[in-house]
């Protein structure tokens, strides 16, 4: 990872009132009685928390939270958005979580499951900025808002520990008119229009386009983005170039089956943006465990 991107205090994007998601999880994880916790009692413990597998660790503000809400709390002997190399048959320790026995281990399941999705995500998000740096190209990659429900800000937070872009986070992020937008309304001209009445010029309105007709028709009509859906690497850079030729002021994306395997082919200087549910859906997760130190019996 770049290391200036690594020493960004992105935990300061986080909103007031995030956390009230971490309660919920709490809620979820020991709706009432916690037997296991009854068994092991809250005598001081110490556990460490190790990583074991390549990736780039994201989560650190999330995991202070639950590890907060529960008692307890971590000392991080790693920075956020750091890569780690792993090699076979070993682990890295990435942090000491103190606190009673009881609510580190109430803490545990919920922590090792944010942090292994997060870090999947970033990981997934570093790959793919680095197939574009490797090219050459200084366009954005985007994740898309196929995100888990429930758990979008930490995802989207994930992806910019990754060094991507967040594309729009909800509907009131920015306006875009798609595919099931057209088809509804009828016209791909009225539609930009009325987009454009409502939402001033503090939001940009994007047109999801079949084919470059589509494409001319919302930038006549005023988009300030389209997006090309589903086309082939050859065909969206040349497609965006000629677009970008006619019109220099709007931006391209190219979205549609995009993943890191066929990434490169997109990436070319017609297209501006590349957009991909990859960063979010079929991730593989990043591996973690939480061990106690073990105590012997007196």
């Amino acid at each position: 990872m770049d290391s200036k991107k690594a020493e960004r205090n992105l935990d300061h994007l986080l909103p007031c009132g995030w956390e009230r998601v971490v309660d919920t999880w709490l809620q979820e994880d020991v709706p009432s009685f916690d037997y296991g916790g009854f068994v092991v009692g809250d005598k001081p413990t110490t556990a460490h928390l190790f990583q074991k597998a390549s990736g780039v660790l994201a989560g650190i503000p999330i995991l202070d939270k639950i590890f907060e809400k529960c008692n307890c709390q971590a000392e991080w002997l790693v920075k956020e958005g750091e890569y780690y190399e792993h090699t076979k048959g070993e682990r890295k320790l990435i942090a000491r979580v103190t606190g009673p026995t009881n609510n580190v281990l109430q803490a545990e399941r919920i922590a090792l499951n944010v942090l292994c999705r997060s870090s999947g995500v970033a990981t997934v998000c570093h790959q793919l900025r680095q197939v574009c740096d490797n090219a050459g190209w200084q366009g954005k990659v985007a994740g898309t808002r196929k995100t888990t429900p429930g758990f979008r800000i930490v995802e989207k937070y994930a992806m910019m520990v990754g060094g991507i872009d967040t594309h729009r986070h909800d509907l009131s992020s920015m306006i875009m008119l798609k595919d099931n937008h057209i088809n509804a309304h009828g016209s791909i001209t009225q539609a930009v229009k009325e987009a454009l009445s409502v939402g001033g010029f503090a939001l940009k309105v994007e047109v999801e386009c079949q084919n470059e007709e589509e494409a001319r028709e919302a930038i006549a009509a005023g988009a300030h983005i389209v997006m090309l859906d589903n086309f082939s690497g050859d065909a969206a850079k040349e497609v965006g170039a000629r677009l970008k030729k006619d019109h220099p002021g709007v931006i391209v994306e190219v979205s549609g089956g995009i993943t890191i395997e066929n990434l490169a082919q997109y990436l070319g200087d017609g297209v501006d943006i590349v957009s991909t549910s990859s960063t979010s859906q079929s991730v593989p997760h990043i591996d973690f465990s939480l061990k106690i130190l073990h105590l012997k019996q007196e």
